[in-house]
């Protein structure tokens, strides 16, 4: 009764009005769907590298832990470099292993990532982890990103917890 109050005003400019009163999300964003059929949403998908040390990032919707890979932190001329740098990042992606652990998670984000479309969901957040955020997960967040890219959705990739420590 509030919302209509004050919503009276402009209720007369209005090509479209949805009651809401008994829709799920789900049907609602399905009449907008219905209403708007020239727009398209594309879907977004976030890859996000954190330290694990610093806590998980609280929206993830999956969360990967690249601690199985040996760290460059332990490497005196890596230690004060990070995951964009190409000599971490060389690092990191030729240890056993990560190839491999990588093909086979772009081939599950594919797979997740169609199902969360046919359900509706447009955004996706990927949290890659690492003890400090700096190097593991930033090379393989980058990675991730550099090959989801140009498959028909938005990809953003963000190093949450770099130059944090």
């Amino acid at each position: 009764a509030a919302e209509r109050e004050l919503l009276g005003p402009v209720r007369h400019e209005a090509d479209l009005i949805i009651d809401t009163s008994e829709l799920s999300v789900h049907e609602l964003r399905d009449r907008i769907a219905e209403a708007f059929p020239q727009v398209r949403p594309t879907a977004t998908t976030t890859v996000l590298s954190f330290g694990y040390k610093y806590g998980l990032q609280q929206d993830a919707d999956l969360v990967i832990d690249m601690r199985f890979l040996p760290n460059p932190y332990w490497i005196p001329a890596l230690r004060n470099l990070n995951g964009t740098d190409r000599e971490v990042a060389d690092y990191v992606l030729t240890q056993p292993g990560a190839a491999e652990f990588i093909d086979r998670y772009v081939e599950i984000l594919e797979l997740a990532g169609a199902g969360y479309r046919r359900e509706g969901k447009r955004y996706l957040t990927v949290a890659v982890g690492c003890t400090g955020g700096k190097h593991r997960s930033v090379a393989v967040a980058e990675e991730l990103g550099r090959r989801l890219s140009g498959r028909g959705q938005t990809i953003q990739v963000v190093h949450r917890d770099l130059g944090r420590e």
